[in-house]
C-alpha cells in the first residue's frame, strides 16, 4: 500500500543529479508565439483569438437557428421604432391620423367613448372605421399618454409580423434563405412606406394575416381561425379578407371543415353587420361614409388601367419575382385589391402611404409556399429560378431601401434635432393643459395628448381658445390671424408667438 502511494506520488516527477525530483518539460503554449510567459498576463493576437474564442462559445445558445426568427424581429423593431421616434422629434409628421388615433385611445384609456373632435367635434370614431382593436393599447397609452406610445407600438407590430415570416421560409427553404426573406420581408417597401405614415390601424393585422398564414402552411387549422377571427376588429373590410383565409383552408383540407366553414360565415357576415348597422348607428347619419369613393359617384371605375397594373405588379414583381402567383396563398390579397378595383380613389393606387402593408405578408408567404414546389420542378429553368429567387428578392429590396425611409437611419442630419423644432416645442408649450386648439398637420402631435384639438376650419361653429397654424405659401403671421378671424368672426385673437414656420394665436375675448 505505502510503495503504491510513493509511487503515485512521485508519478510525473524525474530523478535530479541530487537524487531529487524536478518537474517534467512544459508542453508547448497552444496558443503560440504571441503568448505571455513567466507568469505574465497574455496580450496581443493570441489573447484577442482567446477572447473572441469565450465570446463565440458563451453566445451560441442565442445563436441557434430557431431563434433567427425573433432575432430578426428585433433588429426592425429598433430600426422601425428609431425611424418613428426620430420622426417626431423633428416634427415631421406628415397626416393627421396620428393624431385621430391617439384621440381615439386618449377616450378608450379614460374609460370614454373613442371621441376623435378632429373628424369634427364629438364625432365618435367607431362611426368612421370600426377599429376596436385600439382598445388594446388603451393601457399602455393610460401609463404613457404621448404619441411616441402608439408609434412605438406599430413598431412592435410591424416587426412582430416578421417572426412567423421568417420562421415559415427557414422551416421550407432552410436557414440562409429564410433569414433572406426575413430580411427582404421587414425591408420590404410596403412596410417602409406604413412606417413613415406615422400610425394606423393596419398595424395590428400585419402580424394576425402572417401568423394566420403560417398556420395554414403548417396545417394548424385552429390557429389558423384563432389569428384570422380579430381581423374584424381591426378594420370593417378585413372581415372578408378572414372569410378568404376561411376558404383558403377549405381549398387546402379538401374537405368541409366546421372550422374553416365557421370562419367564413364568421367573416362575412361580420363584414355585413358592422357595414350595414354599427357604423351607421355610431355616425349618426344612418351611412357609412365611405361608399363615396367607390366608382365616380357611386358607379363606374374610374382608375387608369395601367394605374392600377402598375401598382399590381409593385406589389407582386421585387418582392416575389411574380413566383407568389403560383400559390393558392394569393386569394388573401384579392379583398384589398378588389375594394381598389371598385374605388375611385387615387391614394389607393400609390406606392406611398400605409395602403399596401396588408398585402407585404401575403405575398411574401405566398411566396415562401410556392418556392419548394418550384425548386423541384421538371423545368430545369424553373428550379434554378427557385432556388436563387431568395437572394435576388433580398438584394432588390435592400437596394430600393436606399431610396426608401430606412435610409435615413444612415444619415447624420436625421439625429440632429434643429433650432427652429426647438423653438416650436417651446412656443406650443405655452398652450395650456385642456385648453381647446383649433390646429393643422404640423402642430397636431404635440397637442392631442394634453389639449382639446379640432381640425382647421372643422369646430362646427365653437371658438377655440388657442389656434395652431403652419405658415405655407409665404403666409405671415398677419394673414393668419385675419384667416383666423374670418372663421371665427364672434372672437378676438392676438399673435401670441411664433417660431419657424408655426404661429399660435390667443383667444382674448367673444363677442
Amino acid at each position: 500500500m505505502e510503495t503504491a502511494a510513493a509511487t503515485a506520488g512521485a508519478a510525473g516527477r524525474s530523478p535530479g543529479e541530487a537524487g531529487g525530483t524536478v518537474p517534467p518539460p512544459r508542453a508547448a503554449d497552444p496558443a503560440g508565439p504571441g503568448t505571455a510567459t513567466n507568469g505574465a498576463p497574455p496580450s496581443g493576437p493570441g489573447r484577442l483569438r482567446r477572447g473572441a474564442r469565450r465570446l463565440r462559445d458563451r453566445t451560441a445558445p442565442l445563436r441557434v437557428p430557431r431563434l433567427d426568427p425573433y432575432w430578426t424581429a428585433g433588429f426592425f423593431f429598433v430600426a422601425f421604432a428609431l425611424l418613428s421616434v426620430l420622426r417626431f422629434c423633428t416634427l415631421s409628421t406628415s397626416s393627421w391620423d396620428l393624431g385621430i388615433f391617439e384621440q381615439a385611445i386618449r377616450g378608450y384609456a379614460h374609460f370614454r367613448a373613442p371621441i376623435v373632435d378632429l373628424k369634427g367635434p364629438g364625432t365618435n370614431i367607431l362611426g368612421d372605421h370600426f377599429s376596436p382593436v385600439l382598445i388594446v393599447l388603451a393601457p399602455f397609452y393610460r401609463l404613457f399618454p404621448s404619441p411616441l406610445t402608439l408609434l412605438i407600438a406599430q413598431a412592435a407590430l410591424f416587426a412582430l409580423s416578421a417572426i412567423p415570416v421568417t420562421r415559415a421560409a427557414a422551416r421550407s427553404l432552410g436557414r440562409v434563405p429564410g433569414l433572406a426573406l426575413g430580411i427582404a420581408y421587414g425591408t420590404s417597401w410596403g412596410v417602409q412606406k406604413a412606417v413613415d405614415f406615422d400610425f394606423h390601424e393596419i398595424a395590428f393585422a400585419l402580424p394576425l394575416i402572417a401568423f394566420a398564414l403560417e398556420a395554414v402552411l403548417r396545417g394548424r387549422w385552429t390557429a389558423v381561425v384563432c389569428w384570422a377571427a380579430p381581423l374584424v376588429l381591426v378594420k370593417e373590410d378585413l372581415g372578408v379578407t378572414a372569410a378568404v383565409i376561411g376558404a383558403l383552408a377549405l381549398i387546402r383540407t379538401r374537405r368541409a371543415s366546421p372550422l374553416a366553414i365557421g370562419l367564413v360565415a364568421f367573416g362575412i357576415t361580420a363584414t355585413a353587420v358592422t357595414l350595414g348597422v354599427l357604423i351607421p348607428g355610431f355616425n349618426g347619419s344612418g351611412s357609412y361614409d365611405y361608399w363615396s369613393k367607390f366608382g365616380a359617384d357611386g358607379g363606374g371605375l374610374t382608375i387608369p388601367l395601367d394605374t392600377a397594373v402598375r401598382t399590381t405588379l409593385w406589389v407582386l414583381l421585387p418582392t416575389t419575382g411574380l413566383l407568389a402567383l403560383r400559390s393558392p396563398l394569393l386569394l388573401v390579397a384579392l379583398p384589398t385589391l378588389g375594394w381598389r378595383f371598385l374605388s375611385h380613389e387615387p391614394h389607393y393606387w400609390g406606392i406611398d402611404w400605409h395602403y399596401n402593408a396588408v398585402l407585404m405578408p401575403v405575398v411574401f408567404l405566398a411566396l415562401i409556399d410556392a418556392l419548394p414546389r418550384a425548386r423541384v420542378s421538371a423545368r430545369p429553368w424553373l428550379r434554378s429560378y427557385a432556388h436563387h429567387l431568395p437572394a435576388a428578392v433580398v438584394a432588390v429590396a435592400l437596394a430600393l431601401t436606399t431610396t426608401l425611409p430606412l435610409a435615413r437611419l444612415t444619415e447624420a442630419a436625421t439625429y440632429r434635432i434643429p433650432p427652429d423644432v426647438t423653438a416650436a416645442e417651446q412656443l406650443l408649450d405655452r398652450i395650456p393643459d385642456g385648453a381647446s386648439v383649433e390646429s393643422d398637420i404640423r402642430p397636431l402631435s404635440r397637442l392631442t395628448s394634453r389639449t382639446r384639438v379640432y381640425w382647421t376650419g372643422d369646430t362646427d361653429g365653437l371658438s377655440p381658445d388657442y389656434v395652431a397654424v403652419q405658415l405655407r405659401d409665404n403666409h405671415t403671421p398677419r394673414q393668419a390671424l385675419a384667416d383666423a378671424t374670418a372663421r371665427h368672426p364672434k372672437s378676438t385673437y392676438v399673435v401670441l408667438g411664433g417660431a419657424a414656420d408655426l404661429v399660435v394665436l390667443h383667444r382674448t375675448s367673444a363677442h
